[in-house]
């Protein structure tokens, strides 16, 4: 059943004109999710293996994908997210299966999702291939980012952050898809590490627009917005004060160049702000207009610098959690970000939204000014030795069939005994 219109069909036959001619019946109305994607908004190596005339259609059945291992989860562990192939292209795709039985989300917010993003079509946004649901299970099928999720990347393999030039082409390619969705009033409300993703030839891609608000509401569209994200514990962290202040004030665009600097942070530092801090520690900070900077050289304390750079011999015995802290200021005293990209963090955390630029002037700051060439042409380079997941021959593979009926098997219950 196609996940799309399991929802709208009540909407058109309750909506539809009264009319004495019925609609005809045997025109072949095409599926209403089906989606044939356009190349130019697809990574390079997902285009020319199994299209016609530059399109792919992707097919709203299971039978038509080859799953193999799964990478992740999501949504509180209801999601699944599994490595798969699109048979008939042989397209490598990823496929994301959201429990409904079990999924904490509601089932109109996974929606929205889906039929937002089958409206956006831009290179620097995920794309949805299409969207089903199977047995209890709601399938959306994307593009295989083989590189992975920049919060895969630091905690793998960068875990003392990227370099500052890897940082400034990703940062580039997130302004340029949000400088697209405000451009249509569209609050992404959730930037951060884990929705920034990689594909093997260096395309950066911004995805997770489950928490994103379209400021037009019934044909009007309002200057700031009032709608506070259910379900958003784990990006606290990357929310703007406005945010979390919930006042009569709202919050526009400008809620995501905070973010922006919280994930220029993140992806800097290898960790996000206000990771080691409680809720409200951390609602403390940002209400008092306290910023994150980047640590390097010129932002650590003088006693934790004069502290890392002693002897080995003069340094003193400490605890698990004092040398790892130890560990990551002698990393950070070894570095020093250039003073563009000290500045660009500054402005982007400005507490007063009116006092930070929109994404469109961000791009033109001397940071990322400089960059002249395409992310793709050098972003690989710059995450050696780390190579793309491109070869899915050699992972093992999954049988839906087989846990469909595993999972049925275990929801079976015998309430009497047998008699033979």
């Amino acid at each position: 059943m196609s996940f799309l219109h399991c929802a709208c069909t009540r909407a058109h036959v309750e909506d539809s004109p009264k009319s004495a001619t019925p609609y005809p019946r045997d025109i072949p109305y095409p599926p209403l999710v089906t989606k044939r994607v356009d190349e130019r908004y697809m990574p390079a190596e997902m285009t020319g293996a199994g299209t016609c005339e530059g399109m792919i259609n992707f097919e709203t059945d299971p039978t038509y994908y080859e799953l193999y291992t799964v990478i992740g989860k999501a949504c509180g562990e209801a999601s699944t997210i599994t490595l798969g192939r699109h048979i008939p292209s042989g397209t490598h795709v990823a496929i994301r299966r959201t429990d409904l039985e079990k999924c904490p989300i509601d089932f109109n917010t996974l929606q929205s999702e889906a039929v937002l993003s089958h409206q956006l079509q831009h290179e620097k946004v995920l794309p949805l291939l299409c969207s089903f649901v199977f047995n209890h299970e709601m399938w959306s099928v994307t593009p295989m980012m083989a590189f992975g999720s920049c919060f895969d990347l630091l905690h793998a393999h960068f875990c003392g952050g990227l370099p500052e030039q890897a940082i400034a082409y990703v940062i580039r390619d997130i302004l340029q898809a949000l400088e697209y969705l405000h451009s249509r009033a569209i609050i992404h409300r959730s930037v951060r590490a884990s929705h920034v993703l990689i594909s093997a030839n260096g395309r950066v891609c911004l995805g997770g627009l489950r928490t994103a608000y379209c400021m037009i509401r019934e044909g009007q569209r309002f200057r700031c917005a009032y709608d506070y994200p259910s379900n958003c514990t784990r990006s606290l962290q990357w929310f703007a004060p406005e945010i979390l202040e919930q006042n009569l004030s709202g919050y526009d665009t400008k809620s995501d160049i905070y973010s922006i600097g919280i994930l220029s942070c993140e992806l800097a530092n290898g960790c996000a702000p206000y990771s080691d801090m409680t809720a409200t520690q951390m609602l403390l900070e940002k209400v008092k207009g306290i910023k994150p900077v980047l640590c390097d050289s010129s932002t650590l304390p003088a006693d934790l610098l004069s502290e890392v750079t002693q002897p080995a011999g003069e340094q003193r015995v400490q605890s698990e959690e004092g040398e790892k802290r130890h560990s990551a200021a002698k990393y950070a005293s070894q570095r020093t970000f250039s003073r563009h990209f000290h500045n660009f963090v500054d402005i982007c955390l400005e507490k007063d939204p009116r006092r930070r630029p929109s994404a469109t002037i961000l791009l033109g700051h001397p940071f990322l000014k400089s960059l002249k060439k395409k992310t793709s042409e050098v972003l690989p380079e710059l995450l050696y030795p780390v190579s793309p997941l491109t070869n899915l021959g050699d992972l093992p593979k999954c049988d839906v069939t087989l846990e469909a009926t595993t999972s049925q098997l275990e929801n079976i219950s015998i309430a009497e005994p047998w008699i033979f």
